[in-house]
C-alpha cells in the first residue's frame, strides 16, 4: 500500500539516513538548488517512490507571466520520455497477439512492401538499430504521405541489428506500425488505453482545453514556448504528463503485479536487454545499468555522442530478463523542457524529475544520483 509518512513510521524507522521527511527535503534541496540556479530553471518538480512511500518535491512557477506555482498537478511536455509509452504499447500489442517484435517492419504497413523494411525488424526499429535513421525526420516531412515517401525512398547505411544510432524517425515509425497493428490512431491509444490502464488520469497527447491552466510554458532564451505537433510527434515526444502521473508509471515498472496480464507481460518485455554499448544495454525504451554505477559513466551513457553518434553494437542471444541490481533510465527533452525517469527495480524505488527547462542530461543524471545515494547509501 501506498502511504505518506506518519509519526509510527518515523519511530519504526528510527536513525535511518531519511529517519525525518524534512532530512528528504533538505537532500533534495541540496540536489536541485546548484541546477535551478546555474541554468535558471523557472520550475522543477521531483517525485519519489521508495519502498512504498511516495514524496513530492516541488520549486519554482510554471509559468513566469502568470506567476503560477508548480504543483505534482502541473502538466510537463516529457520530450523523449515519451518513448517509454511508445514501447509499452508496442510490447503490449505483442502480448495480445496483434504483432511480434521479430516482425518485418513491413508487415504492419503494406505501404512499405518492397522496401528496405522488408528486412527491418519491429525491434530493430524500436531499438534504433534499422541501419542509420536520423536523429529527425527531414524538415520537408510535414504530413503522412511525405513521412510514407521519405520511408521508401530510405537506405540503410549499415545492416539492421549493427549499428545504434539514436532517431526519432525509428522508434516513431515503431509506434505508428503498433497503432497500425492495434486499428486505432496512436494518440487515442495511448490516451483511451494505455493510460487508463496505468491508472494515469493527467496524462496527454493533446491537453484538453479543460486542463490548460495546468499546462506550464517551456522556456528558451528567456521566451516560452510550447512544443508544435508535427509527423510521429506522439509517438517519440509528445506526451504531456505531471509528476503525479509519472509517478503512477513508475509504481506500475517497480510492481507490475496488479495490472492486467497483457500489460504486466508488456512491462516485463520493455525491461528486457536486446544488446550492448559499453555500459548500456537496451531495453525496450528504457536504458538499462548495472547498479551501483559511478555518475560518470551514467553521465555518459546519456550524452550527446549517444544521442548523436553510432555506436557498433553487441547483441545478446535472446532477451535479457532484468534481474539483479539494475537501474533503468530515460531521459526526454524538447524545446523548453527537460524530464528524467530512473528506477531502482531490485531497490523498490524510483525517481522523476521534470523541468520547464531543458537543461543538460548530465545534471539531470547527477541530481538523480544525488537523490538515489541518499535514499540508497
Amino acid at each position: 500500500m501506498r502511504f505518506k509518512t506518519t509519526a509510527l513510521a518515523l519511530l519504526l524507522v528510527g536513525q535511518s539516513a531519511l529517519a525525518q521527511p524534512d532530512e528528504l527535503r533538505a537532500a533534495v534541496d541540496a540536489a536541485v538548488q546548484p541546477a535551478i540556479e546555474q541554468y535558471q530553471i523557472p520550475g522543477l518538480a521531483v517525485a519519489i517512490v521508495h519502498k512504498g512511500e511516495r514524496h513530492f518535491f516541488n520549486y519554482g512557477v510554471a509559468s513566469r507571466e502568470s506567476g503560477l506555482a508548480v504543483n505534482e498537478h502541473t502538466l510537463f511536455e516529457l520530450g523523449s520520455v515519451s518513448k517509454l509509452f511508445t514501447a509499452t504499447l508496442g510490447a503490449y500489442a505483442q502480448a495480445e497477439g496483434k504483432l511480434s517484435l521479430d516482425d518485418p517492419a513491413s508487415q504492419h504497413l503494406p505501404a512499405l512492401r518492397g522496401s528496405a523494411f522488408d528486412h527491418i525488424s519491429l525491434l530493430d526499429l524500436a531499438t534504433y538499430t534499422p541501419g542509420g535513421l536520423p536523429l529527425q525526420l527531414p524538415d520537408t516531412v510535414h504530413n503522412e504521405r511525405q513521412m510514407l515517401d521519405y520511408y521508401r525512398a530510405w537506405q540503410p547505411a549499415y545492416p539492421a541489428g549493427s549499428q545504434r544510432l539514436y532517431s526519432n524517425p525509428s522508434i516513431g515509425l515503431f509506434g505508428h506500425l503498433v497503432a497500425a497493428s492495434l486499428g486505432e490512431p496512436f494518440d487515442q491509444l495511448l490516451e483511451r488505453r494505455l493510460f487508463p490502464q496505468l491508472g494515469m488520469r493527467e496524462s496527454h497527447v493533446r491537453v484538453p482545453q479543460a486542463q490548460m491552466a495546468r499546462y506550464a510554458w517551456g522556456y528558451r532564451e528567456e521566451k516560452p514556448i510550447r512544443v508544435q505537433p508535427g509527423p510521429l510527434d506522439a509517438e517519440a515526444y509528445g506526451v504531456k504528463s505531471t509528476a503525479a502521473d509519472m509517478l503512477r508509471f513508475v509504481e506500475a515498472n517497480l510492481d507490475p503485479s496488479h495490472l492486467p496480464a497483457p500489460l504486466h507481460q508488456a512491462i516485463a518485455t520493455t525491461h528486457q536487454g536486446y544488446y550492448r554499448v559499453g555500459d548500456l544495454v537496451q531495453g525496450l525504451g528504457w536504458e538499462r545499468y548495472a547498479y551501483p554505477i559511478t555518475l560518470q559513466r551514467l553521465q555518459a551513457g546519456n550524452s550527446t555522442p549517444m544521442a548523436l553518434e553510432p555506436h557498433a553494437v553487441e547483441r545478446l542471444a535472446k532477451p535479457q530478463a532484468a534481474e539483479g541490481d539494475l537501474l533503468l533510465n530515460k531521459t526526454g527533452s524538447t524545446n523548453g523542457f527537460g524530464a528524467y525517469v530512473v528506477l531502482l527495480p531490485a531497490r523498490d524505488t524510483g525517481l522523476v524529475i521534470l523541468a520547464n527547462r531543458n537543461y543538460p542530461n548530465a545534471e539531470r543524471v547527477r541530481i538523480a544520483l544525488q537523490i538515489l545515494t541518499t535514499l540508497e547509501p
